[in-house]
């Protein structure tokens, strides 16, 4: 059975060699420029902007048509969207499932919203294929990868809160007043929401806060860790070498963020995605 795998952008990762697998764009919107999220987008040169700019900002998510053109020609279907909360990508690719199946008669076609984004996704698509290299039916897989995401957990450290306070989620006093202060914002997606949790100042001290989060959230030695950041590559391996001292076995994947999540995260960000104790806050039988 080949299954087709697309994610939204946030996922991070835009290809994946020798498998079945796309994604459709997310766009950033500021300054009357538009930057879409793929691969041949100047990273670069739109973190850049958005730092200098002053005005508002946002972003805005796939269309139906955008999902229904990812799925073309295929037969097994699984979508994976960033969370809901913060998106309307899940209904938009929830939408095109059912219009696809409608189309397609014998089609299947299925969106998980990830209830969090960036690493989260990515551990849901290689548990999709690590399930259907196994030889399960689509059904099977199905009811084992939404098993799978409810012990899955995503924290967030950043260095800079602007984009936030341009959309209205954090004061732009509050945001001015942590960067003249060097205090890091540490936190989780809850149900697929941002919560702050932590605000410890300086890079040591919030590495030393997710690692005890982890624990408290159940990371056992062998789970998997898995970074994205925000041209913050140290503060990434830095967090790596502080969780082996406590779980050596663990494995881990990092990764560069690329234009929704660098849009959130900023310059220096980290979101991080692991393996732990059931969830209740990312249980997909709630939503």
């Amino acid at each position: 059975m080949n299954i087709k795998i697309v994610c939204d952008s946030s996922s991070n990762v835009f290809a994946m060699e020798g498998l079945n697998y796309t994604t459709v764009p997310m766009k950033i919107l500021a300054g009357g420029k538009e930057f879409v999220d793929n691969a041949q987008l100047d990273l670069q040169g739109m973190v850049n902007f958005l730092k200098e700019h002053k005005g508002k900002s946002g972003s805005s998510c796939p269309n139906v048509q955008d999902w229904l053109d990812a799925f073309e020609g295929e037969e097994y279907i699984f979508g994976i969207t960033i969370t809901k909360h913060l998106s309307g990508s899940y209904n938009s690719g929830h939408q095109a499932c059912q219009t696809y199946m409608e189309e397609h008669p014998g089609a299947k076609a299925f969106i998980i919203d990830s209830l969090s984004t960036g690493p989260e996704m990515m551990m849901i698509v290689d548990k999709i294929n690590e399930l259907a290299a196994q030889g399960l039916d689509y059904e099977t897989i199905k009811e084992q990868v939404l098993e799978y995401a409810n012990h899955n957990h995503t924290l967030f450290c950043l260095q800079s809160m602007n984009n936030l306070a341009r959309n209205g989620r954090v004061h732009p006093a509050v945001a001015k007043i942590a960067g003249m202060l060097s205090i890091r914002v540490v936190g989780d997606v809850e149900g697929g929401e941002i919560t702050p949790v932590h605000k410890p100042r300086g890079d040591k001290k919030a590495i030393q806060t997710l690692v005890e989060m982890m624990g408290e959230r159940g990371l056992q030695d062998g789970n998997l860790v898995r970074i994205a950041h925000c041209y913050g590559e140290a503060s990434a391996n830095a967090l790596v070498e502080a969780v082996k001292e406590q779980y050596p076995n663990c494995r881990f994947m990092i990764e560069p963020t690329t234009a929704l999540c660098s849009f959130y995260a900023e310059a220096g960000g980290m979101i991080i995605g692991f393996e732990g104790n059931f969830n209740e806050n990312n249980d997909n039988r709630k939503f």
